[in-house]
């Protein structure tokens, strides 16, 4: 059991260093305001799932996903419930 919560910590402390370099590359809410009537907007809006932000956003979700379900099961394995 031992060799498990070591492993899952591991992986634990990988994800949590993506996650943060994910979130750390993604553009602001304010970046391309300056657009003239929301033009660009729609544009990008549109094709944003293949864009990069938009595989940054997806990544960003199964990372948070990862993140919080392993979280839970170290939690759970700690608690000397396991046994």
């Amino acid at each position: 059991m031992e060799v498990l919560k070591i492993v899952l910590t591991i992986v634990f402390i990988v994800v949590s260093l993506a996650l943060l370099v994910v979130v750390l590359m993604q553009e602001g809410k304010s970046a391309g305001l300056g657009a003239v009537a929301g033009a660009a907007e729609t544009y990008w809006g549109k094709a944003k799932g293949r864009s990069m932000e938009g595989v940054l956003m997806k990544v960003t979700k199964w990372l948070a996903v990862a993140f919080i379900v392993l979280a839970a099961v170290l939690n759970f394995l700690s608690s000397g419930r396991f046994q």
